[in-house]
């Protein structure tokens, strides 16, 4: 054969075997034997080795053996991936169904897409022209690691579609009960400790920096959705997981159109029953809007989709002994209560440790040493102890007295007003919230340092190198040295490290500080409406609980963080260490005609839903707030208006009406 001759052979090769895989793995319903497989195979191993400038990305040939990656590099995602808010049980899903419907009223007929809630590891894949592109995780919604590599390892992920299509395809990475309790026969004689349960090894397998690991541990995925450009996206979601479908990804056949809030809370009862028959973990069902027009016109809050909810099945309950009463301080100084029980196996995984939430819990509940405790697991993740079982009572069990001092620093413990937790005042001194706050910093939602985790933090608070954030910036490689198994080539990992999270987003540097109460979502709100520390530390009360999505306990909490001394000390260091405590505004976006401007929208708007004013005036460089105060520039005023229209009378803020508005934006 000439090399057109070849080039063609490889092509032809690689489709025969994409469509062969795909229909051993996606429709499990193979036409040839594995014999004939293996041969198809080989031809294009052997014709690419001997052809190398044909060999392309996507062949599948490179679904195995690439080399280990030093780190993973983050990706901003095209479409932000939102939450879902959570239904625990059939009224909360109907007061879902009633919110929606005060949108579209009866008799407006209502159709959902039922499916079954995956307990893995949600996933993004990009496609061009039918290519598989690039593969991230979920992240933080808005940046995800490019974990393209090991995807590329999972024969359930086209490399090539059916059709040139460009889209983005969202699923759920899973490991197959079968293939995690074989992965746990494994590592049990290897002599290796054995992973929680699924969702656990199935997240852990995607990461790892070895795709080669990844390969070995038989991972499945579910698509859930798609973004697809051009005028090829189907009307409703149903269509659009049938068109994806038919090229070439693997839905999950479970998923049902439901016509009605009856065959919805049908479809979630069988499987709440039907679930342990599945050859994977799921938690609950996605109930989504059918109708792509409805979903858009529900739209979203700052965190999740109005027109889905998570419906989450029951947890499952277990009785066993409660062993001892351990108190943990967190990085806030919060003292919680840990229950450690007899080993007992829960929804899919043993638990050793349960929530005892807090002193009046424990009260309540009247919980001793040595009693016979009713376990249950929240959210199918978090064990928590829900009561007694008075029968199996030994007659010496003590009421539990609990302690009145931090069990790690002897401190004084406080209980502020209101609240249910105590907490260990020793911010500076104490040193499990020391390393708490350490263990935060570096975490992946926060500064993302990798090579730095608890056992290496441990080593550099024990030795005194490290009493804040900041101190990480000023070690050299001498330091890291100076401790235990440490080599030459790991130092300098470690302080590179920690060097390239200097310029990571303002959001998340908002959240590594660890303020009381400000999570990563918060975090990002903040991002939004300040963009320097500085901006952030001068702002008070009023301005920050007026800012949509963050209360006055939030509110609160920051400003006295700020306010404290060791807080001040650390971001003085931080500062002249280099790292970067602001965002970097581009002189464009200086420029945009609502920058640095503050705007409230109150009534109904006839041109427009109240949220596609607000993305209006974002994108022109605007803010948008959920309450009216002194710093707001502008009170847009819909039909209706609420008490937002009388504050801004009262605070001679300009109010403008739709038509004034719309000049505004033109």
């Amino acid at each position: 054969m000439d090399k057109q001759e070849i080039k063609q052979r490889i092509e032809a090769l690689r489709n025969q075997i994409n469509y062969h895989n795909y229909l051993y793995y996606v429709k499990d319903a193979p036409e040839i034997s594995d014999k004939e497989f293996d041969e198809l195979f080989r031809e294009l191993k052997r014709l690419e080795q001997e052809n190398p400038e044909f060999i392309t990305p996507n062949s599948p040939s490179q679904r195995i053996g690439a080399e280990p990656s030093p780190g993973f590099e983050q990706v901003k995602h095209k479409y932000r991936l939102y939450s879902l808010d959570n239904a625990n049980d059939g009224e909360e899903l109907v007061e879902w169904y009633n919110r929606v419907r005060k949108t579209f009223p009866e008799p407006e007929q209502l159709t959902f897409v039922c499916e079954l809630k995956i307990d893995g590891l949600a996933i993004t894949l990009t496609y061009e022209d039918g290519n598989l592109v690039r593969g991230a995780t979920r992240g933080d919604g808005q940046v995800g690691e490019d974990i393209t590599t090991n995807l590329k390892t999972i024969n359930t992920i086209p490399l090539t579609l059916f059709k040139p299509v460009n889209l983005e395809a969202r699923g759920e990475v899973f490991m197959p009960i079968p293939s995690f309790e074989k992965l746990n026969e494994k590592r049990r004689h290897a002599g290796e400790p054995e992973f929680a349960n699924p969702r656990n090894a199935g997240s852990g397998s995607v990461r790892q920096l070895d795709p080669r690991i990844t390969r070995e541990r038989d991972l499945d995925i579910f698509i859930y959705a798609g973004t697809i450009e051009g005028n090829s996206c189907p009307p409703t979601h149903w269509e659009t997981i049938k068109y994806l479908r038919g090229l070439g990804f693997k839905t999950n056949p479970s998923s049902q159109l439901c016509h009605g809030i009856q065959e919805v809370s049908d479809y979630c009862n069988k499987w709440n029953t039907q679930r342990f028959d599945l050859p994977y973990a799921t938690d609950g069902v996605v109930v989504k809007i059918n109708d792509l027009h409805k979903q858009e016109k529900l739209g979203y809050t700052s965190r999740s989709p109005r027109w889905a909810i998570a419906y989450k099945f029951p947890p499952e309950q277990a009785l066993t002994k409660l062993i001892d009463i351990q108190l943990s301080v967190g990085r806030t100084g919060a003292v919680t209560p840990i229950a450690h029980v007899e080993p007992v196996k829960l929804a899919g995984s043993v638990v050793k440790r349960a929530s005892l939430h807090n002193a009046d819990e424990i009260k309540r509940l009247d919980i001793r040493i040595g009693d016979t405790v009713w376990i249950k697991k929240a959210a199918e993740i978090i064990p928590k102890i829900i009561g007694v079982n008075m029968t199996k009572r030994p007659p010496d069990t003590q009421l539990f007295e609990y302690p009145q001092t931090c069990p790690v620093c002897g401190t004084p413990l406080e209980r502020e007003q209101d609240e249910v937790i105590y907490y260990c005042p020793n911010h500076t001194g104490c040193e499990a919230q020391i390393r708490g706050r350490l263990e935060h910093w570096v975490s992946r939602d926060a500064m993302n340092i990798d090579w730095v985790g608890e056992s290496l933090i441990k080593q550099l608070t024990d030795k005194g190198l490290v009493k804040d954030p900041s101190d990480l910036y000023a070690l050299t490689q001498n330091d890291i040295l100076s401790l235990e198994r440490m080599g030459d080539k790991l130092a300098e990992n470690i302080i590179n490290a920690i060097q390239e999270s200097k310029n990571r987003p303002f959001y998340r540097l908002i959240n590594a500080l660890g303020i009381k109460y400000v999570g990563k979502e918060t975090a990002y709100i903040l991002s939004q409406n300040y963009h320097s520390i500085d901006e952030l530390k001068n702002a008070n009360f009023e301005e920050i609980s007026s800012i949509e999505g963050i209360g006055g306990k939030i509110a609160a909490s920051i400003v006295n963080f700020f306010q404290e001394q060791h807080v001040q000390d650390m971001l003085e260091k931080l500062k002249a260490y280099g790292v970067k405590l602001y965002e970097e505004k581009t002189e464009a976006a200086k420029s945009l005609p609502f920058a640095g401007q503050s705007f409230v929208l109150t009534g109904t708007l006839k041109s427009m839903e109240r949220n596609t004013a607000g993305e209006i005036i974002k994108k022109l460089g605007g803010k948008v707030s959920g309450s009216v105060s002194k710093n707001t520039d502008y009170v847009v005023v819909g039909e209706n208006p609420g008490s937002k229209y009388d504050k801004a009378l009262q605070l001679n803020v300009k109010i403008l009406n739709e038509d004034d508005f719309l000049k505004l934006t033109e």
